[in-house]
């Protein structure tokens, strides 16, 4: 269960205690006041008024205390922003898709039928790969190239920060580029790497997403190769950060939608995002 994993977090225990500590104070000084103003009353003494100050106290600091949706909103910007656990290929708004910066999308050779972009294949296009290719080098038309590789699969190197912007439905789908491709296909990024795809991407999202809901996977690990350098927690503070930066410049959407898998979800310190998405408010 959730709540004991975060039960077992020294952040949840000094919300706790400081809501139990401020509870039993209030509860304690109305005791006080109301000896002084009925100095002749037993009313506020006994065992019976103590166990009930107590079972007050504790319910009111778990209230404060216990976990809720990983949410925030925000005035300047107005957005908001939640992180929640789930399959982002359920979302209903526009997704983002990571890939790399020669777009490949063949599988499983180059890119493994097991990663988002190999379930997108799948689930978002019926496995059909043409139409695929197609829509993302219509997408790609007018977008100077940096140079090409010598390898199987596609030879044209966009570089990291490039976005592919697919009509998928009644939605986006955005194609970023954050990884480097080689020459023996092996995709690599970097954490500025990361960044400048983050900031690029929210952008392109700002021109083209007319507000709405966006959601994006956790960015950094997986064909990034970056998951000891960049744990899923620093991978959704980074995300958050680029996304608040770009937001001050301009609307980026009404809504930022992170999701995580469950694996890693569980992983989470929940309560620590909290904060996090609490103290951007005020940055």
């Amino acid at each position: 269960m959730t709540i004991l994993q975060d039960m077992q977090t020294w952040r949840f225990w000094r919300h706790f205690l400081v809501a139990l500590f401020a509870c039993v104070g209030g509860l304690s000084t109305i005791m006080q006041t109301f000896n002084v103003i009925y100095p002749g009353s037993h009313a506020m003494e006994g065992f019976g008024i103590l166990i009930a100050i107590i079972a007050l106290s504790v319910s009111a600091a778990l209230f404060k205390a216990w976990p809720r949706p990983i949410a925030e909103e925000y005035n300047a910007p107005k957005t908001r922003i939640t992180i929640v656990p789930g399959d982002i290929l359920k979302e209903t708004g526009h997704l983002v898709i990571g890939t790399n910066d020669t777009f490949d999308t063949e599988t499983p050779n180059i890119i493994a039928t097991s990663s988002l972009q190999g379930q997108a294949l799948q689930v978002l296009y019926g496995g059909d790969l043409k139409e695929l290719d197609r829509h993302l080098d219509d997408a790609l038309v007018n977008t100077p190239c940096i140079g090409t590789l010598n390898k199987p699969g596609k030879h044209v190197q966009y570089g990291v920060g490039t976005i592919a912007t697919l009509k998928h439905a009644h939605r986006l789908i955005f194609f970023l580029a954050y990884c480097e491709m080689d020459a023996q296909n092996v995709a690599r990024s970097t954490p500025d790497k990361v960044w400048k795809g983050l900031l690029a991407l929210w952008a392109e999202v700002s021109r083209r997403g007319n507000g709405g809901t966006i959601s994006i996977p956790v960015i950094g690990g997986g064909q990034a190769r970056l998951s000891s350098v960049l744990p899923a927690q620093d991978a959704i503070r980074f995300t958050l950060l680029s996304f608040m930066f770009a937001s001050r410049n301009s609307k980026v959407c009404d809504e930022l939608r992170i999701v995580v898998r469950p694996d890693d979800y569980r992983k989470l310190d929940r309560l620590e995002l909290q904060s996090f998405l609490s103290s951007l408010r005020s940055s």
